[in-house]
C-alpha cells in the first residue's frame, strides 16, 4: 500500500514530509521521493530502497521550501527503480504529482497523448495523469485539474503540485484513503492520519469523488463537477503511541509480539462471557439471511486474505456454510456466479480503513449482501 504526504504553510516542508514518510513505513516500500516549489520551480527527488537513501541525499541537498508533497511506492505498474518511482511530472516539468491507486484507462489515455506529441519516460499509469493535466491546462490549473479526473477510471489518491499555481497543492480521492489536517496557517495531507497526526489533530476525510484545494489561506473542497462543499471537522483522539514501534527494530516483530493484545482488542465488547453469547453490532437485521446462506464468499487481498483462509476453514468446520475465498483485486473483473442466497464479506485491514469507522452495512445489488470487517494484523 503505497504512502501519500503533503505539506503547506510556513515551514520547511522536507523533514516533515519524511517525517510523515516514515511514519507509514509498516506499509512497505519499494522507493520513496518528493515533489516542492522551490524558485518557482519544480523540484523533484526521490530514490530506490529505504528512506534513509533518500534522506541522505537531501541532506546533501538542502532544499528548503514551505510546499511539498511526498510518497512511498509499492510497486505496480512498471519494475521498481528510481525513474518508475513516484512523483512523476509531465513533459515539461511544470506539474508533479503521487497517486495510490491504479489508472485502468492508463494505455488508452497514454496512445491518446502520445498522438499529440506527449513522450512518456515510465512504465508507470500515474505519469499518464501528469501529461493529462498539461494537455488540458489554458490557463486554468484547476479547471484542467477537475477535467483530467474525469478522463480517469479506476481508483486514486492524488496530490499535485504546478508552477502555474505556486501556492496551492490539488487533492483528489476515488477509492484511495485520503486525510486532510488543519493546524495554525498550515495544513497536512495524508493516506494514514498516523502520517500527521504529530502536527495536529483536527482533520477531514475525502469521501469518493472529492476534491481539495490546500492554500496557506485555507481549504475549499469540491466535489468532481466543482460544487463546492463543507466538511465536517474531527478530532483525533488516539495516542500517537499506537503507532510507533515500541522499541522494537521495526513493525513486524511489534506486531508478533502483540498478537495476543490485539485479539482480546478485537473480541473487547463483542463477546459476552457471563451468557455465553457473541455480538456484533449491525448484523442482527440480517442474521437469519446470514444463518441461512448457501455460501459465503470472503474477499480480501494481501495479509486479509491469509485471514479469509483462517476463516474458510472456522466457517465451514463450525456453520458447516460453503465458503470460497477470492482476490478481491481480481473479483471485480470477472462475471461470478453469484445466488441470492449468498454472502459475500469484504475484508480490510484496520489501517486500511478510514479511522472513523466503518460506512457498515451496504445493500450494494439486489439479493446480494456485501458486509465490511475489520481484521487487525494477528
Amino acid at each position: 500500500m503505497c504512502g501519500i504526504v503533503g505539506y503547506i504553510g510556513k515551514k520547511n516542508a522536507v523533514p516533515i514530509l519524511m517525517a510523515g514518510l516514515k511514519r507509514l513505513e509498516y506499509r512497505g516500500y519499494d522507493s520513496a521521493g518528493i515533489a516542492i516549489l522551490e524558485d518557482d520551480h519544480v523540484r523533484v527527488t526521490k530514490e530506490v530502497g529505504k528512506l534513509g537513501v533518500l534522506e541522505n541525499k537531501l541532506n546533501q541537498l538542502k532544499l528548503n521550501s514551505n510546499i511539498g508533497i511526498g510518497h512511498t511506492r509499492w510497486a505496480t505498474h512498471g519494475e521498481p527503480n528510481e525513474v518508475n518511482a513516484h512523483p512523476h511530472i509531465d513533459s515539461k516539468g511544470n506539474i508533479a504529482l503521487i497517486h495510490n491507486g491504479i489508472i485502468e484507462n492508463y494505455t488508452t489515455l497514454q496512445k491518446m497523448l502520445k498522438d499529440k506529441g506527449h513522450e512518456f519516460r515510465t512504465d508507470t499509469d500515474t505519469e499518464v495523469v501528469s501529461h493529462l493535466i498539461e494537455e488540458l491546462y489554458d490557463g486554468d490549473f484547476e479547471a484542467a485539474f477537475h477535467m483530467a479526473l474525469s478522463e480517469l477510471e479506476g481508483t486514486y489518491g492524488l496530490a499535485v503540485l504546478s508552477r502555474f499555481e505556486p501556492d496551492k497543492i490539488f487533492v483528489a480521492r476515488q477509492g484511495s484513503p485520503l486525510v486532510v489536517g488543519l493546524g495554525e496557517n498550515e495544513y497536512f495531507l495524508a493516506s494514514d492520519v498516523s502520517a500527521i497526526v504529530a502536527h495536529t489533530r483536527t482533520v477531514f476525510y475525502l469521501e469518493d469523488g472529492e476534491t481539495a484545494v490546500l492554500s496557506r489561506e485555507g481549504i475549499t473542497t469540491k466535489t468532481r463537477t466543482q460544487e463546492v462543499i463543507d466538511k465536517r471537522v474531527e478530532k483525533v483522539t488516539f495516542d500517537i503511541e499506537r503507532i510507533e514501534k515500541s522499541g522494537y527494530p521495526h513493525y513486524m516483530l511489534k506486531e508478533i509480539f502483540e498478537q495476543s493484545k490485539t485479539i482480546q482488542d478485537a473480541f473487547r465488547g463483542r463477546v459476552i462471557a457471563s451468557e455465553g453469547k457473541v455480538k456484533l453490532g449491525g448484523l442482527a437485521e440480517v442474521e437469519d439471511r446470514l444463518l441461512n446462506a448457501d455460501r459465503i464468499i470472503l474477499l480480501a487481498c494481501g495479509t486479509s486474505w491469509h485471514a479469509a483462509l483462517i476463516g474458510e476453514y472456522l466457517i465451514e468446520e463450525y456453520c458447516r456454510i460453503p465458503v470460497e475465498v477470492e482476490y478481491a483485486s481480481e473479483f471485480r473483473y470477472r462475471n461470478p456466479i453469484i445466488g441470492p442466497k449468498d454472502v459475500i464479506f469484504a475484508i480490510l485491514s484496520s489501517h486500511h480503513f478510514p479511522k472513523r469507522g466503518s460506512r457498515g452495512l451496504h445493500d450494494m445489488q439486489k439479493d446480494k449482501w456485501y458486509i465490511c470487517l475489520f481484521f487487525g494484523f494477528f
